[in-house]
């Protein structure tokens, strides 16, 4: 039995929730965002709550049901608070400009990297060495942060390149002298 799919998902008082046939749509301050139902799963709304069933107990419904939730419980998440993923650079000379919407990346290549955020997604520049990924889709906010990292990944011998906030580099050692 999935016991994520069982939980009730609150809704704050700036979110409104609407279901029409397979299609669940949020609205919240932020932005709107829609879902697709697969067939199998019942979306029901009680007040300020919404729950989510299975139509019938196959094991394969019963997981949908908990991936279900999770994703609509992301979307009234994103359209009230937003996502957010903070990434730094760490290298001499290394550097991020703010253009606009857009990002400049000075990476230790012989050209600037200008990377455009997609629909829904703000860059924001902190310091020339830390920027933030913003938007209301938990799955694109990451995959967008994954891109840039992905620009100059950090390399295990001095750990030069883009990382997450927190990330912990494992370093190797280099080589020895004889």
């Amino acid at each position: 039995m999935s016991r994520i799919g069982k939980k009730p998902i609150n809704l704050p008082q700036n979110v409104e929730m609407n279901i029409s046939g397979k299609t669940v749509s949020v609205k919240g301050p932020l932005g709107e965002d829609k879902i697709e139902l697969l067939d199998g799963i019942l979306v029901s709304i009680e007040g300020n709550t919404v729950l989510i069933k299975p139509e019938n107990n196959e094991k394969n419904t019963i997981a949908l049901q908990g991936l279900f939730r999770s994703l609509i419980n992301n979307m009234v998440v994103g359209t009230s608070q937003g996502f957010e993923k903070e990434l730094e650079i760490i290298g001499v000379g290394y550097r991020a400009t703010q253009q606009g919407a857009d990002i400049l990346f000075q990476l230790g290549y012989s050209h600037t990297i200008t990377f455009e955020p997609p629909k829904g997604i703000v860059l924001e520049v902190l310091e020339p060495t830390k920027f933030k990924v913003k938007g209301i889709n938990k799955q694109t906010v990451g995959q967008v942060a994954a891109n840039i990292r992905e620009l100059r990944p950090p390399e295990p011998y001095k750990g030069k390149g883009i990382r997450y906030k927190n990330e912990v580099v494992r370093k190797k050692a280099g080589k020895t002298g004889k």
